[in-house]
């Protein structure tokens, strides 16, 4: 079992990730244990588990985690939800998780009041920092900005629409006619506009892009409202438990009885448009207040809808007063609840055939003669009229007269439905054309400099039936991922790149193909379908199979039957499409795609309704605006027109600053205090949020131009700071404001700021008149703090100049004081050395009597001849010295003494060694008595003598031999390295020709690696869609009780199913499934690939072996082709392992457990795959070797170390770290496999090293020295160290 203390997060079906340890290291996965015990034991591939942090993780910036990877994000979001923290920063976008409830003082205006001028990160993360940022990044640029708000359906995009324009209209003061019409504008867009689903309580049904415009002086002049693609099916069909549009029920539930009664108006059950739920939303006091005659069965019977935001009963006041403070008097508004009353009632006219009627046609069923009725007079139209309309249709043929004839064709029952339901789609959808252009005239502006523009438009949607609806919104969608992925990644990888600043790339998935399937000129499925809708009998199915047809070999495009949802595959491939979305495959049911595309009216209808005498409704239908005149061929299509208008958004977001809001949906219960890990997990990868995690672990996304940040202090700089460069006058700021190097980066015409130092740029960015005029003077202080500095080190270099001037002065008069000592003691030396030598003669005779002194006969006759040579001594000294006296200079060593001495000028050198001689032989000869006086007394002590110095010869000879040996030695091992050193001259030369016949063979299979590459990352992209669909269709499922299918797995190289196909009981093991198939795929990398091909040679199978099985095999194998091929397998297990490791490891935490020199890693990191042929194994051959070693993470000041290795064959045995200001690290293989190098002798490149490889016994010493135990081979008897 591995022990491995280390906390990780593992993969998990329903959390997302949960914690655990790695228990074992399988072949191509991890075993992990959970520590929570509720969850069993798992085995996932390594890209499935990612490192954890100790504690629980509490970050405003997720770019401040320790550890950086989509696991530990997960578990902040998390962490932060159930502390009712809902907002979290990646960089400069802002995460918001939708709570469900209402949160105490988020939203309050003394909150608006504190984020009011603060910088990003200043204060904790909030909707309201990003307006007040993109209002600061108006006001700094000069440039008008976008917020653009996503996610999913029920993740609150709406609700940060609406806190956002709060925000913008009351940020600096309170709220003028003006920004109060335009915060009206919300609750009337949300009445018309938004409806229940099953997803989300208020879900906005059209998309929107509500502008406020800036005056020079950043105040609110006006705004602007442009919206897109209302549903209109809604308003005529809905599922059982959503809802049609708000104002309806509203209308019911809370309008007066005088206006219920003039507009005929009763409970929703009593309307077919109202279908679906009859349920209105109410809290206790609101429920009181509707009347029991307005409620429904359903309503009655399960009580009122609950939601904290809404109510019908008083969202109805609400409206009625918003319509009034945007400029509408009673009768406007009273025709607009007049249209919308008579859109209920319409829909109730139902028909039946004719009985004598032979060309089919139909009529008005009696029970629906009221509803006609109403319905007319609500519309201001002509009974008799209207009726002949809905049951039939005027053809106006080409010949027969100047206009042609004009024929009443009769309709058929479901023809006349068709024609009921269209005049109604028409009718509430160009009420709500109206209603937002009502809004626009009231917030009129009449110059505006800029504006902030807030994007809300429908989320990716996915539902049982799709129709052409969902497929406009998530076409909406995948633009809008492009244009993220364009500005936040590839745009921003680029720009670091031109700008030098040596980032790591970053993949993500490209969606243009999805883009180019939906909207290509020639053959894009909006092409396709305008095209089939121009035909004389445009067909579904037709159309349907055109789209198979171009696109039969789109990996974007299936048919049917490939969905995970089982309800799909009952679709015929010529009734629908599949479309793999950048969040997941949608299955789109092409039936009603050309009737939907097509809004038009038929001529009778439109006429009917540009002739009526409501005016409101004669004001929606103009005279000149009949779209039957112009015929198929010119008709704009609903597809193409939203194609347009998504083009002009796309060109406002690409030309304005752009904030991202990414709202994140907790759970698919709309409830509170719940958080479903793996659904928002999905959510935060399909909006390519963990990319740009990735992406701002080494990134910068702040930054500035250094001209526009010089010329936005030029106004206020100083004479003397005017003239220096831009680049220049930056640094100069940046060191003023103390700001450390690792917080921003010069690139070359660029600065750039990390992430969350957002106070600090914006601190400089600030353009107000007293901020600037700080920085400058901060500048002016460091500029002159600097120069003064500058000019101190100046005089500190003079002063030691003068210093070592002095010194060399000092320097010359020693040097010319030795020299005139020497030349004096040159002229004098022959008279002071002459009495040197004489006296160096009484000294002698002090010995002699010392001698004499221990004789026991003939003392008083040497004392005397002592006597006798003193007085010699004497007269000789006499005979140099002379009377005259001479002062001179003399030297006893390194002192100087003055002297008087006596000098006889004409004594030569002669005269005095003759004198010295004379002395000398009278010595001599005294000695020489002497000696043969102490001959007979030291008879006995020569003899001892003469022993001790034969025992002294006998060591020497003794000595002389070892070193003649050391010698030996010496010369030994000297021949032993230099053939060492050959060898591995050869062994480089022969791995040189090795590699140029490599280099030559890889030339010719370079294209072929490059294609397999490509084929292996869009083959990855496909891997990760598959999960993504998988996970999307469980999540469908489990919303509409359906059953998940696996699709045919996925098909590659020539047909190899590198898939197996799934039974329905391993349906929750998908992600299982993925990270084999995945597993395949990194076995495909060039390393890999080479050990797998030499493993493929062996006859043992060991990939089911456990890692705790092969290290006791290793342990205790006899068997030396098993022992060798346990421990290939062992080692790539650990390469697999450190490197899962080294790409999970704490950003601030360096190379602190490194199992070997960077150099030997880098070696095996750069050294190409080479497969050795397998040989029959005869014995381990043991290797030594010894490199110098300094940690990553040492101090500069830190002496080298030495890194020892003793490698068994291919394999380390023994490794040893010695450093002279630490313990030695002694490591033996089996346990401490975990620390030690796991390379291989050949990958390690310790052969090529010159001098690198020693001797055993020099590896040997070093070891014993330091405590290690002697090493027994493998394969004699196992190891006593216990691997």
């Amino acid at each position: 079992m591995l022990e491995d203390t280390q906390l990780v997060w593992v993969r998990d079906a329903t959390d997302g990730y949960i914690q655990g340890r790695i228990t074992e290291i399988g072949s191509k996965e991890f075993e992990v244990t959970p520590i929570d015990r509720k969850f069993p034991k798992r085995t996932c591939h390594y890209d499935d588990i990612h490192s954890s942090c100790d504690g629980p993780q509490d970050h405003d910036d997720n770019c401040e985690l320790m550890l950086l990877n989509e696991a530990t994000f997960l578990d902040n979001l998390k962490t932060r939800y159930y502390k009712d923290k809902i907002y979290t920063y990646v960089a400069n976008i802002l995460i918001a998780v939708n709570p469900y409830r209402e949160i105490k003082e988020l939203y309050a205006p003394d909150t608006i009041k504190k984020y009011n001028g603060r910088s990003l990160g200043e204060l904790p993360p909030h909707v309201f920092a990003i307006a007040d940022k993109a209002i600061r990044d108006m006001r700094v640029y000069k440039l008008s900005q976008s917020i653009i708000v996503s996610g999913e359906s029920g993740a609150g995009k709406t609700e940060s629409t609406k806190y956002l324009l709060k925000y913008l209209c009351y940020s600096h003061d309170s709220a003028g006619p003006i920004e109060t019409k335009i915060l009206d504008a919300n609750p009337v867009l949300e009445a018309f506009g938004n409806a229940k689903t099953t997803r989300n309580n208020n879900s906005s049904r059209f998309g929107k892009f509500i502008e406020v415009h800036y005056d020079g002086k950043c105040q609110v002049v006006g705004g602007y409202i442009s919206h897109y693609l209302l549903e209109k099916s809604r308003i005529c069909t809905q599922s059982a438990e959503e809802r049609n549009y708000h104002v309806f029920y509203m209308l019911l539930a809370g309008a007066p009885q005088q206006l219920r009664d003039k507009l005929s108006l009763g409970k929703p059950d009593d309307y077919r448009y109202l279908s679906g739920c009859t349920q209105y939303f109410s809290n206790a006091k609101t429920e009181q207040l509707i009347p029991g005659t307005q409620k429904s069965t359903s309503h009655q019977k399960k009580g009122p809808l609950k939601d904290p935001i809404i109510d019908d009963y008083q969202h109805f006041q609400n409206l009625d007063k918003a319509l009034g403070r945007l400029g509408l008097s009673e009768s406007e508004k009273m025709s607009i609840y007049t249209l919308v009353a008579a859109v209920l009632h319409l829909g109730n006219i139902t028909f039946e055939e004719i009985p004598d009627d032979v060309r089919g046609g139909c009529q008005v069923s009696e029970a629906s003669e009221q509803s006609m009725t109403i319905t007319s007079g609500l519309l201001g139209v002509d009974e008799t009229e209207l009726r002949t309309a809905l049951v039939s249709r005027v053809m106006q043929s080409k010949g027969g007269g100047f206009k042609g004839t004009v024929i009443m064709v009769p309709l058929k029952i479901y023809e006349a439905n068709n024609a009921r339901d269209a005049l109604a789609k028409a009718i509430y959808s160009r009420l709500f054309d109206r209603i937002v252009a009502l809004i626009n005239q009231s917030i009129p502006f009449q110059a505006s400099n800029f504006y902030i523009g807030v994007l809300d438009i429908a989320g990716f949607e996915y539902f049982t039936v799709n129709s052409f609806e969902q497929f406009c919104i998530n076409y909406c969608n995948e633009k809008l991922q492009k244009f993220f992925n364009d500005n936040i990644l590839k745009n921003e990888q680029e720009l670091y790149k031109r700008e030098g600043l040596n980032v790591p790339e970053i993949t993500f998935t490209d969606n243009q193909d999805i883009i180019e399937l939906i909207e290509a000129k020639s053959s894009g499925i909006f092409t396709l379908l305008d095209e089939e809708s121009k035909l004389p009998k445009p067909s579904p199915s037709h159309f349907t199979a055109e789209v198979h047809k171009s696109w039969a070999n789109h990996y974007r495009l299936g048919l049917p039957r490939s969905s995970r949802l089982k309800a799909h595959r009952t679709l015929r491939d010529e009734e629908g499409f599949l479309v793999r979305h950048f969040a997941g495959a949608v299955c789109y049911n092409t039936e009603q795609f050309i009737e939907k595309n097509n809004d038009a009216l038929h001529a009778s209808l439109e006429g009917l309704v540009q002739e009526c005498e409501n005016p409101l409704l004669k004001q929606l239908f103009p005279s000149g605006s009949n779209t039957s005149v112009r015929g198929k061929l010119n008709f704009i299509s609903v597809g193409s027109k939203f194609k347009t208008q998504l083009g002009e958004l796309m060109e406002k977001l690409e030309q304005n600053g752009t904030n991202f809001i990414r709202c994140i949906k907790p759970n698919s219960k709309m409830v509170d205090r719940q958080f479903e890990g793996n659904l928002a997990l999905a959510q935060l990868k399909c909006s390519g949020t963990i990319s740009v995690l990735e992406l701002m672990e080494h990134g910068f996304p702040s930054r500035v131009l250094f001209a526009d940040l010089y010329s936005m202090y030029k106004s206020v700089l100083p004479p003397e700071l005017v003239s220096l460069p831009a680049r220049t006058f930056c640094e100069a700021m940046f060191q003023s404001l103390n700001l450390s190097a690792k917080d921003f980066k010069f690139g070359i015409t660029k600065v750039f700021f990390r992430p969350g130092k957002f106070v600090e740029f914006d601190r400089i960015m600030r353009s107000d008149p007293e901020n600037m005029l700080a920085i400058v003077a901060k500048v002016k202080k460091w500029l002159i703090r600097s120069r003064w500095v500058k000019s101190a080190l100046g005089a500190l270099c003079v002063i030691k100049l003068r210093n070592r001037i002095i010194f060399r002065n000092k320097c010359v008069l020693t040097a010319q004081r030795i020299a005139r000592g020497f030349l004096a003691r040159k002229q004098h030396r022959p008279r002071y050395q002459g009495i040197a030598k004489i006296n160096k003669i009484r000294t002698n005779t002090l010995k002699t009597i010392e001698i004499a002194n221990g004789l026991k006969m003939g003392r008083d006759e040497i004392v005397g001849g002592v006597n006798d040579i003193y007085r010699q001594i004497d007269d000789a000294i006499n005979k140099i010295k002379v009377r005259s006296t001479k002062i001179c200079i003399c030297c006893q060593f390194a002192n100087f003494t003055v002297s008087r001495l006596q000098q006889n000028p004409r004594i030569t050198q002669r005269e005095i060694d003759s004198m010295y001689t004379v002395v000398m032989a009278n010595m001599n000869k005294l000695t020489v008595d002497l000696n043969n006086k102490l001959k007979e007394q030291q008879q006995a002590e020569e003899q001892e003598r003469l022993r001790k110095i034969q025992e002294a010869l006998e060591a020497e000879r003794r000595a002389k031999e070892a070193e003649e040996q050391r010698l030996r030695e010496d010369a030994e091992n000297k021949r032993l390295k230099v053939e060492m050193e050959t060898r591995r001259k050869l062994a480089e030369a022969q791995r040189l020709k090795q590699e140029e016949e490599d280099r030559r063979a890889a030339l010719s299979l370079q294209a072929q690696l490059e294609k397999e590459a490509k084929d292996d990352a869009k083959y990855r992209q496909q891997l990760e869609q598959e999960r993504r669909d998988h996970e999307l269709a469980l999540r469908l499922a489990s919303e509409s009780n359906g059953q998940v299918e696996d699709s045919p797995p996925v098909i590659r190289n020539g047909g190899l199913n590198d898939a197996s196909p799934m039974g329905s009981n391993k349906l929750i093991s998908f992600s299982q499934v993925v990270s084999n198939i995945a597993s395949r795929y990194l076995n495909k990398s060039e390393n890999v690939r080479a050990q797998q091909q030499a493993l493929g040679k062996q006859k043992f199978d060991l990939s089911k072996w456990k890692y705790s099985e092969l290290r006791d095999a290793i342990n205790t194998s006899c068997d030396i082709e098993l022992l060798e091929a346990c421990r290939q397998e062992f080692h790539r297990r650990l390469k697999v392992y450190h490197a899962w490791k080294a790409k999970n490891r704490k950003r601030t935490t360096m190379d602190e457990n490194e199992r070997a020199p960077r150099s030997v890693m880098e070696a095996a990191f750069k050294q190409p795959p080479i497969v050795q042929p397998i040989q029959e194994i005869v014995a381990a051959q043991h290797r030594y070797f010894r490199i110098p070693f300094m940690r990553a993470n040492a101090p500069d000041n830190t002496k080298r170390g030495l890194w020892y290795a003793h490698f068994d064959g291919q394999w380390i045995a023994r490794q040893m770290e010695l450093h002279a200001d630490k313990p030695p690290i002694l490591l033996v293989a089996g346990t401490d496999d975990m620390q030690m190098c796991e390379l291989s002798l050949e990958e390690t490149g310790l052969t090529r090293k010159r001098g690198a490889e020693i001797l055993d016994h020099e590896f040997n010493r070093e070891w014993e020295r330091n405590g290690g135990k002697p090493y027994k081979s493998l394969g004699t008897k196992p190891n006593g160290a216990g691997i």
